[in-house]
Parts: structure tokens; sequence; C-alpha cells
């Protein structure tokens, strides 16, 4: 691969440990690694002139749903709250295929590069009952075709409406298919390796829509495997109220004795946790994915990520499912994640550069990894660069490493660097063909609308 040199950066935030930003200073890359970063002088077979940019460690969203990206700004969904626009949206889902999957995948995770997020963690727990069985190898596929790192989970739904969970019967599986099909997937495609491009966890999709059984058995399989666990967890009132009524525990007390809590578990959401549960958390290292904009647009609530961080929850962050945000911008849920704070907590509010931290080195944690999310020698080479020299940042430039979530940045990085490799230049993707992509999306969403409405 070469080397390549990221050469008089306005600024460089490392979000090392010792939060270092530095000033005029360049930073070099051998291969897919981070050799030096400093004052130089270095030589590189190719040169990045930074003069006018902030470079940032690469973003890493650690909670998504990339098959909705086919499902945003549907008008009979937007004054819903989350059981009621899941009910909803099942009847599109059950349309599920493979190109669906494959170009969902590519739109969502495009949109991410290209405004500085590198790696890429996604949810998908839908299987319809014939024709799913490569729905995550479309995925890998898209993410490779990008250049993307990504972290795919074998989700899972077993508790359909007839054992009164919320899923669509047709749209659930039996333990013993989703078990064997987890540990197929994790077999052929999670790579533990220091820098792997490709890992898996497993995800039942939350506690309504899950058996006891798939849980406890999923958290055997995952330790077998060593491999994590993700889910949903506390997202509304409405799941609190189920938990209680139809298994007699708050859900975190519920999910404690179905084995999932500790330092390889984390929960999407997390909002309903009250001040024990938080302690427990923090004890048995068990993390949150902080999801501010799809927490406000479902009427969720706010997650009280003050008291976390003060308790010492590992804690990152991510834009949750496209449906339910409607877009994949993790750039944009820093700054919105500041504002909603800031209204809610006022002084106690985190930081911007808090909140950078928890885009970054935070969600590498989450996902169980310590070679990506700061600037550092020795590190992956994901990064980012932003042309700040514009008007609209005129003023700005006295803090970078709170910029991204005190003013923000609208528009997409001047360049994205993933393992090492350039994958987006002047705001562009540089591995697929973005007109044609978007083309193609947008016919596969019309005719899967057509479809759904016309109830086949």
């Amino acid at each position: 691969m070469g080397t390549l040199l990221i050469k008089n950066a306005d600024a460089i935030v490392t979000v090392d440990h010792q939060d270092r930003v530095l000033q005029n200073a360049s930073l070099l890359i051998e291969d897919n690694v981070i050799r030096a970063i400093g004052d130089g002088p270095y030589e590189a077979d190719e040169v990045i002139d930074a003069r006018g940019c902030y470079v940032y460690p690469g973003l890493i969203n650690t909670h998504h749903h990339l098959y909705q990206t086919f499902t945003r700004n549907l008008p009979k969904v937007q004054r819903m709250e989350l059981f009621d626009w899941l009910r909803t949206l099942y009847e599109i889902w059950r349309g599920l295929d493979d190109d669906w999957i494959y170009h969902s995948s590519l739109v969502g995770m495009g949109e991410l590069m290209k405004y500085g997020c590198t790696t890429c963690m996604d949810h998908h727990y839908v299987f319809p009952k014939q024709g799913s069985e490569n729905f995550l190898a479309q995925q890998f596929a898209a993410a490779d075709d990008l250049g993307m790192r990504f972290f795919a989970t074998r989700g899972s739904m077993s508790r359909g409406k007839s054992d009164g969970g919320l899923p669509p019967d047709d749209l659930v599986q039996d333990v013993d298919t989703i078990l064997k099909d987890s540990q197929r997937l994790v077999e052929a495609f999670h790579d533990p390796s220091r820098f792997s491009m490709h890992n898996v966890a497993l995800a039942p999709c939350s506690p309504f829509s899950v058996t006891t059984d798939l849980l406890k058995q999923s958290a055997l399989l995952a330790r077998s495997l060593h491999v994590r666990l993700h889910t949903h967890l506390c997202e509304t009132r409405d799941e609190t109220d189920f938990c209680l009524q139809m298994l007699g525990k708050r859900p975190l007390a519920y999910m404690e004795d179905c084995g999932w809590l500790g330092s390889d578990v984390w929960y999407a959401h997390g909002i309903y946790f009250e001040d024990e549960e938080l302690r427990l958390l923090a004890q048995t290292g068990t993390g949150v994915a902080h999801c501010p904009v799809s927490n406000m647009k479902l009427a969720s609530g706010v997650c009280r990520v003050p008291e976390m961080l003060e308790m010492g929850v590992p804690l990152g962050l991510a834009v949750d499912g496209s449906a339910s945000n409607d877009c994949s911008n993790l750039l944009a849920e820093i700054r919105a994640a500041y504002l909603l704070h800031r209204l809610t907590y006022s002084a106690k509010a985190p930081t911007g550069y808090d909140l950078l931290k928890l885009a970054t080195r935070g969600s590498a944690g989450l996902l169980g990894r310590d070679d990506i999310g700061s600037l550092e020698p020795g590190k992956a080479a994901d990064l980012f660069l932003l042309d700040v020299n514009l008007l609209e940042l005129a003023g700005t430039h006295l803090d970078p490493a709170n910029l991204l979530g005190t003013v923000g940045y609208a528009r997409p990085a001047k360049y994205v660097v993933v393992n090492g490799k350039i994958t987006v230049r002047d705001g562009n993707l540089l591995n697929i063909d973005e007109p044609k992509i978007t083309r193609q999306a947008n016919k596969l969403v019309a005719g899967m609308l057509q479809r759904a409405e016309g109830g086949q």
C-alpha cells in the first residue's frame, strides 16, 4: 500500500488519552497504520496538503439498521412512537431481499463515510423465512466495495404476535434456526485480528420480540465463539411496561437473568435506566450506544449521558436506523447530542469534545476495539479531514476539539481515509459510482413501496 503523508494540517485532534490537539502538524501513514504524528519532516509516496484543514479520528457508529435506509421520510409514520412505528413498517420490511440489503447498505454506509465515519456497526434483525440466507454477505460485500470497516450483527426475532410479541409471525424464526445460522456467520465472516475490517456479534432484537430461551442461548453461544452481544434495551416506557407485565421484571433485571451483563455486552438507547441500574452497568462494564436523533424523532426520551459519564458507564454514539433519524450522518449526530444535552442538563451537559470522544474512542470500546478511535502511532489509519477555510466557519477556529459539537459541520469531508486508503476525496466516494447507485436505489424504493401497497 505504500506511504501517505497528511502534511501541515492546521490542527490534528488526536483524541488520545492526553487529549492532544497538535497545531500545524503532519501525520504519516505506512500501509494501514499510523507511524508518526508531529512536525516531521516526513516523506511519503503520496502527500495530502492539509493546510486549512482539521484532522480527526474516523467516527465509529455503534448502532444502525441499514435496511431502513429505504423506508425514510414516509409520511404515514412521522407522528408515531416506537411500537406503532414498528408495526406499520414491518408490513413493508416483509419485502426484504438481497438487492434491497446490498443497495441500502451501500447508501447508508456511503453517507456515513462521506461525513467522516470509518467504521459502521449494523444491527440486522429482520429475516423473512425465505430468501434471507445471504443478507449479511450482501452487507459485507457493500462494505468492501466502499472500503468501510464493518461490524455486522446476526440479529433475530423469535417472539411473534401469537406469543405476545410485536413482530408478525412470518418475520420470526425458531431458536435452533437462529443459533445455527449465527454460528455459521461468525465462522464465515468474523475476523478477530488487529486492524480487522470484518467483525460479527450476536444481537437478538429486543425483549418484546425475542424469547427468554433465545437470549440465554445467544449469550452462551457468543461467549463460546468469543464474540460480543448487542440488543435494544430501555428505549421506551412501553418496553418497560411490556417487561413488567409479560416477564415480571424491569428490562435490565430480566437481561441480567439471561446472562446479558459484562464488558462484552452493549445496549442501544438505554434511556430508562434507574440509578441502581446505571451503577450496575458501570460495575460490570456493560455499555450503551447513545442514539440522540432517533430518540428525539420517535419521542422516546433523553438518555442520561451526564450521569453515565460520571459513573463510568461505557458509552458510544450512534445514528440508529435510517428510518428513525432519517439520515446516516454521525458528524451531525455529535452536534444534535450536544444541543440536546445542553437543553436538558445545562452546565452538566457533555462538551462538544466529550461527544467527539464518544463517537471515536468510546465507540471503539463498545465494539471491543483498541486499534481504532484515536490518532496515535500504532493505531489503524482511519481519519477524516474537514476544510475549515470556509465563510460559514469564519471566527470559529479557537477550539478545533469542540467545533463539531458547538458549531457543527454541514458538508461532506474533504478527505476520508480508512485502513490507510483514501475513500473520499473532495466530498465524493471514490470506490463506487454515486449517480448510478442513487438511481438504482430510488428505483428499488419505488418498486418496494408499490409492492407493499399492493399487498404483494
